[in-house]
């Protein structure tokens, strides 16, 4: 049978009906013109910016809450509603976001800051200190109140906090402008690495959102299914399962969201005219392995290993095996790519995280007289898992290597 033209292929899908209005308004990345059931958050945040339409300094806000609540979405809503105000009232207010996962240096977030000024800054290549000194320079020539929204602030503080500390010090230097600065994490600890300097300053207003509950979930979907999908396309049971399914992922917004798109996605891939459980359970089943892909490829070396060690075990017979025998296999890996070794009770501290990733699951059990013992399988599936970690150059060396598992009885 000969191939059709890519044209007649596109033409093909182009013709069937599709069940989307406008997927994008599903993603993250859209700011809806009304947040659901983030009211109290939103007037704190704008009871404390309000002084910048005066022409004051607003205090520097700390906000936290787990991935999927809303903090983003609130407070890039509030800077949009900041600027459109002080638009009208002819008060110069800018408000700048920066994801800190993306712009992760002290020099990339100066440089990206000046860049944002006009300022001819390279990417690199400058002493930190000039780019603040340009920043500095670009941003007093007129007087304005500038509002910098730190999304992931913690991913930028592991590279330390001296930035955090110079901006924070920033207004003393400045003649006409003013900053103030805006953290966003899911992280509610992050704030003991900071230098207790850095931590008074930075944290003078703290804002706490709370997990969605389901009910909660189902008025957010609702509200953006009407937008994203066309009439009556959507099963009665959809949303209340994304919504079900994501409330127990700690009221995770971001994740039912997800779940209604890529649900959607896989009833148009089959050609259908409406989205209905099925498609919401493979959705689930996608999501997830693709989470613990993403998951598996950012670990660190030596985790890797522990992973690979018990993907080893399972493919040799064992369903649930000891801490002991996977820390002999760890062993005899490191050993085979020349590796540091950790102690076993490190390793056991590797396999707790592994645990609470959802990557493996492992059990305390008694042995009796010989104590205690993790009893350990793998949550996941053996083939995604596997093919991640053999990514990994030095574990791609292990393919080949078959060393012998030890008894329990010998360990």
């Amino acid at each position: 049978m000969e191939n059709k033209s890519l044209n007649g292929l596109f033409q093909d899908l182009l013709e069937n009906d599709p069940i989307f209005k406008n997927k994008e308004v599903l993603r993250p990345s859209y700011t809806p013109d009304l947040l659901l059931h983030r009211d109290v958050q939103i007037n704190n945040l704008a009871t404390i910016l309000v002084s910048a339409l005066r022409g004051e300094t607003p205090s520097n806000i700390l906000i936290y809450g787990k991935t999927g609540t809303g903090k983003t979405a609130a407070t890039r809503y509030v800077g949009i509603e900041l600027e459109k105000k002080s638009e009208e009232m002819n008060v110069s207010c800018v408000v700048l976001y920066i994801n800190c996962e993306v712009i992760d240096t002290q020099y990339r977030l100066l440089a990206n800051l000046a860049r944002q000024f006009g300022e001819d800054v390279p990417m690199t290549g400058w002493p930190t200190d000039q780019v603040f000194s340009k920043f500095k320079e670009s941003i007093d020539s007129k007087e304005q109140v500038i509002i910098i929204i730190l999304d992931e602030i913690d991913k930028l503080i592991k590279k330390g906090d001296n930035v955090l500390y110079n901006l924070s010090r920033i207004n003393t230097d400045l003649k006409k402008s003013k900053i103030s600065m805006i953290g966003v994490s899911n992280d509610l600890k992050f704030t003991e690495f900071l230098d207790p300097r850095v931590k008074s300053s930075l944290g003078e207003e703290e804002i706490i959102f709370p997990p969605y509950d389901a009910n909660q979930i189902s008025d957010i979907l609702r509200d953006r299914a009407q937008i994203a999908y066309k009439n009556d396309v959507l099963d009665d049971v959809v949303i209340p399962l994304c919504a079900a399914l994501a409330a127990q992922e700690h009221g995770d917004a971001r994740r039912a969201l997800d779940l209604l798109r890529v649900s959607g996605e896989f009833a148009e891939r089959e050609n259908k005219s409406r989205v209905e459980e099925e498609h919401v359970r493979n959705a689930q089943d996608k999501i997830e392995v693709d989470r613990i892909v993403e998951v598996v490829r950012t670990l660190p070396t030596q985790s890797k290993l522990v992973l690979y060690s018990v993907i080893y075990l399972q493919n040799k017979g064992y369903r649930n095996m000891t801490t002991g025998q996977v820390y002999n296999i760890y062993l005899k890996f490191c050993h085979n790519i020349d590796t540091d070794v950790l102690t076993q009770r490190r390793i056991t501290d590797l396999i707790s995280e592994l645990d609470m990733l959802g990557i493996i699951n492992a059990v305390v059990v008694s042995k009796g007289r010989y104590g205690r013992t993790k009893e350990i399988s793998l949550s996941v599936s053996i083939s995604n898992v596997r093919k991640v970690l053999l990514e990994d150059n030095r574990l791609k060396s292990l393919e080949s290597f078959n060393p012998p598992v030890v008894s329990q009885a010998h360990l």
